[in-house]
């Protein structure tokens, strides 16, 4: 039997990264992504081999979407046919403020990078999929997208749009994948501790204290890994469409 495969994109730090070494510990060739080569990727792949190998670093942004059937046959070219896609790549607002103030060219960026490219890769992954079938691993979409899908914060506005907007993406592609046995599945990260989200994280871990998630503490990127990973080699059977919360409970509704 083949070894599944997975790209990771967006997978030189923080979630990408987490997810990237915890599908390679689960007996995954790895292809991780990142816009452009850098100490970050490298690292990230010498930590991936550290567990096993074949993996590969794969350069390229993600909102170039001319290339993405280029990446996927110079993937499944090194490492054999891709069995998982993980669409994480994605960006967050440059500057919070009023929505009131957000810029056509701030709106844009978040749906390009974060809706419209992750859109664009699943549908020349699919293609290709239903092209050549595999059968001997389970094959899956998973999107990560964030808590703010549904939850509006109207100092990142043009963010939570992108977000919704990818939250769509994965209905829309579960319903067209399910009959060729594709699963498509949405993870909602909350609060996880990365490089994004260090500049903010002072606050988020004042309201955390006062209980604004149930379980009261800040979540870290390894959990999401273990989440994908559970996914992606069917330890969900029979289940797609899914969204799945990794938010400690942040967005129960409470009275």
């Amino acid at each position: 039997m083949s070894s599944p495969v997975a790209l990771v994109t967006g997978g030189a730090r923080g979630i990408g990264k987490a997810i990237a070494l915890a599908l390679a510990k689960s007996g995954y060739r790895v292809a991780v992504n990142d816009r452009q080569d850098s100490p970050a990727l490298q690292e990230t792949l010498a930590e991936l081999e550290k567990i096993s190998q074949p993996h590969m670093a794969l350069c390229g942004d993600v909102s170039d979407i001319d290339s993405h059937a280029n990446w996927l046959k110079e993937v499944e070219a090194t490492l054999g046919s891709i069995t998982t896609l993980v669409n994480n790549a994605g960006v967050s607002v440059q500057n919070r403020g009023d929505l009131l103030d957000v810029t056509p060219e701030s709106y844009d960026r978040c749906q390009l990078i974060n809706t419209k490219a992750m859109f664009f890769l699943s549908q020349a992954f699919s293609k290709v999929r239903v092209a050549n079938p595999v059968s001997d691993h389970p094959v899956a979409i998973i999107n990560i997208t964030s808590s703010n899908a549904k939850a509006a914060s109207e100092n990142r506005s043009e963010y939570c749009v992108s977000k919704a907007a990818a939250a769509m993406v994965s209905n829309l592609f579960a319903v067209r994948l399910g009959r060729e046995n594709i699963a498509v599945y949405d993870i909602q990260p909350g609060l996880i501790e990365t490089e994004m989200t260090a500049p903010s994280m002072h606050l988020y871990r004042e309201r955390v204290e006062n209980g604004f998630t149930l379980l009261p503490r800040i979540g870290v990127p390894e959990e999401v890994g273990k989440v994908v990973t559970s996914l992606a080699t069917g330890q969900l059977p029979y289940t797609t469409g899914q969204t799945i919360s990794v938010d400690a409970g942040m967005l129960v509704s409470r009275f």
